[in-house]
């Protein structure tokens, strides 16, 4: 619980959606620390974002419990190639698959190439996100509102039904939610709205696929230390970013891949419908 960085953190502003090369400090993805034991071995996943943050530590810790991945991301070629390389590392194969999921067709090819590449689907986790911070409603276009819900939350819905068709019983859906939504910041007005939505899909996808095997659950992280928050975020939010929990400081990524991994498992085989909490000691209510 202390030995990970505590803010204040430096300036370091990027364009959006930001890269983990140009972070101080570097976030920890589990690199070197996470060690599997084959609880997700020969397992197949679909897994959007997974080119870096709370994404790329899903991706090393699934390889190194012996699952294959198909990651999609939009368009950050090199943070993905570095987690590709990540997953050969562990002997699993990596399929790569980038473009916008805020496009209804894209999502249908995404799984149609994890099923040409797997045969199967065994997990989908949703968990590419986009958001913006604004300081008053007139500051959010039409286009910026649609595209945070149609990343965040209609891609989830495509996502999914096509996935659906290719899971078999014992599969798992995972959602990646948020605390923001049940203590929405109103600075990101937008993507604390797609957050509650995801966590309420969530749990009615959950009873709908019960009777298939499928388990449906959402994990809702606090702050954690990723390239959205200085692409996305003002300096002065960046500098103190995670001092609001009471831990003090941001999550980093390797510290959420346990919960996914649970979740993921067999082990989890009664888990569904749950909403996870990963918040560092703040309260989700």
């Amino acid at each position: 619980m202390t030995e990970f960085p505590k803010p204040p953190f430096p300036a370091q502003p990027q364009p959006v959606p930001g890269t983990t090369a140009a972070m101080i400090p570097q976030p920890d993805h589990g690199e070197t620390s996470y060690m599997g034991c084959g609880r997700l071995q020969g397992k197949k996943v679909l897994l959007t974002g997974g080119d870096s943050g709370i994404g790329r530590a899903i991706a090393i810790a699934f390889a190194r419990e012996g699952a294959d991945l198909a990651i999609s991301y939009l368009d950050e070629h090199a943070d993905a190639q570095t987690t590709k390389r990540l997953v050969e590392g562990a002997d699993r194969r990596c399929l790569l698959m980038p473009g916008d999921i805020a496009e209804p067709a894209h999502c249908r090819k995404v799984v149609e190439s994890a099923v040409s590449e797997f045969g199967r689907i065994d997990v989908l986790v949703n968990n590419a996100a986009h958001q913006m911070t604004f300081d008053s409603p007139d500051e959010i276009s039409d286009e910026e509102w649609q595209n945070t819900f149609a990343v965040n939350i209609s891609a989830m819905f495509y996502l999914s039904k096509a996935a659906i068709p290719h899971m078999k019983s014992g599969g798992a859906i995972i959602n990646t939610a948020s605390i923001n939504a049940d203590s929405p910041s109103p600075h990101l007005l937008a993507y604390a709205a797609t957050k509650g939505a995801i966590e309420n899909f969530s749990a009615g996808l959950a009873q709908l696929l019960a009777p298939k095997g499928i388990r449906v659950n959402s994990v809702a992280p606090g702050p954690v230390w990723t390239p959205l928050i200085p692409s996305t975020m003002p300096p002065d939010k960046v500098a103190h970013f995670g001092e609001q929990v009471p831990m003090k400081r941001p999550a980093q990524p390797r510290e959420l891949a346990p919960i996914y991994v649970l979740l993921a498992s067999d082990e989890a085989s009664y888990v569904s419908g749950a909403m996870v909490a990963v918040t560092g000691g703040k309260p989700i209510i």
